[in-house]
């Protein structure tokens, strides 16, 4: 017999970002915990291609939603509410990667870019979960996904680093404030996992034989090490955890 708190059955979630690498991953594996899911994605073709491909799991849908635009992601979670029926669970999970810049190189155009996405995206994403939980009175989890540059200094990438530092920030604030809700609100930082934003520099061979072997388990994570991790905290089995940051690197932080 299965675990019952992992079960999922009535739950509704919805991953930004779920269209590829980690938000994919999550969301296969809340399809087959029993959750109904809404992905959200910028190309609408790549959005409806892995809602194509996860319809094999489960009952999911897909919205195309920059999460920078304010009112975009208004409309987005709306229509989300719509067709699930009600949301239990918001994983922020959009983000672009950085270009490796010297902070002297740096345009304010260069660190918007950044921010836009990975820290606005988050609080329009954040806010839009947080009224619904709170007007429907049920409680709920808010997840987003920060990076080890959280925590770690990354050259030639401060502004990414800042936007996933601000963000686990955040949550650990939202975890207080939104805990008489019963909303509870986590980090999960992640360490060098293969998907398309990581590709060019995981597939550099220098690369490879200088950080490879810092990682103690010795592989690069995919995106299904992520689907556990969205379960429990989507779930019932993670109802006394909330302001936590999650590292899943392999150990990369820990050698």
């Amino acid at each position: 017999m299965a675990y019952p708190l992992f079960d999922l059955s009535g739950h509704c979630a919805v991953i930004t970002g779920g269209n590829g690498g980690i938000g994919l991953g999550m969301a296969r594996a809340l399809l087959q915990a029993g959750a109904r899911v809404a992905i959200w994605g910028t190309n609408p073709d790549k959005t409806e291609r892995a809602r194509a491909q996860l319809a094999a799991f489960g009952d999911v849908c897909s919205v195309v939603c920059d999460v920078g635009d304010e009112q975009a992601v208004e409309v987005a979670f709306a229509e989300s509410v719509a067709r699930l029926g009600h949301v239990d669970a918001c994983f922020a999970n959009a983000g672009v990667s950085s270009f490796s810049t010297p902070i002297g190189a740096m345009t304010h155009e260069e660190f918007r870019r950044v921010m836009r996405v990975n820290l606005d995206g988050v609080f329009f994403t954040f806010r839009a979960a947080a009224r619904h939980m709170i007007e429907r009175g049920e409680g709920g989890s808010l997840v987003v996904t920060a990076s080890t540059a959280a925590v770690e200094g990354a050259a030639r990438n401060s502004h990414y680093g800042a936007s996933k530092g601000a963000v686990t920030s955040y949550a650990r604030a939202l975890a207080v404030e939104l805990a008489r809700h019963r909303i509870r609100v986590n980090s999960i930082l992640p360490g060098w996992i293969e998907s398309e934003m990581t590709s060019g520099v995981l597939g550099d061979s220098k690369f490879a034989s200088a950080v490879l072997p810092r990682v103690p388990l010795r592989r690069w994570g995919s995106a299904d090490d992520f689907g556990g991790i969205a379960v429990y905290l989507a779930s019932d089995a993670s109802s006394y955890m909330t302001g936590a940051d999650l590292l899943i690197d392999g150990g990369y932080t820990k050698f």
